[in-house]
């Protein structure tokens, strides 16, 4: 019996999960729109949602909580300055989760999670302009 079991454990340790959350919750942040498996994309959904309210916080304590769950300041920062004022009026519900299948190598259940009122053009953008850098950067 599963009575009182929190949470999907993934058969990772705590630190794997831990490192996974905070991974795929900036690629989600950053993205906007990623594609994982459907139990992962049903445990980010919680933790996405729990990191925007702190962004709708806006304060130093709560930037600071944010910060310690994500690896990469850019991510608390867009969390901070776009994610949070553009959920200000919404009572929760940021993110959703859409079946996508099954994947190919082994029949696991996919699943596309999004945020909610998501910018479309975010999706690969840094990687667009990281290429653009490196091709100017070899141009000269």
């Amino acid at each position: 019996m599963r009575h009182a079991k929190g949470y999907r454990r993934l058969n990772r340790t705590h630190e794997h999960r831990k490192a996974l959350w905070a991974n795929m919750a900036g690629s989600l942040i950053e993205h906007e729109q990623i594609k994982t498996t459907l139990p992962k994309a049903k445990e980010l959904k919680a933790i996405i949602d729990k990191l925007i309210t702190l962004g709708k916080r806006g304060d130093l304590h709560a930037r600071r909580q944010a910060a310690a769950q994500l690896k990469q300041d850019i991510h608390v920062a867009k969390l901070f300055e776009i994610l949070g004022p553009r959920y200000a009026e919404r009572s929760g519900g940021y993110c959703r989760v859409l079946k996508a299948g099954f994947r190919y190598g082994d029949m696991a259940p996919m699943a596309i999670i999004e945020l909610i009122d998501r910018d479309v053009d975010a999706k690969g953008s840094a990687d667009k302009a990281r290429l653009a850098a490196l091709e100017a950067a070899d141009a000269e």
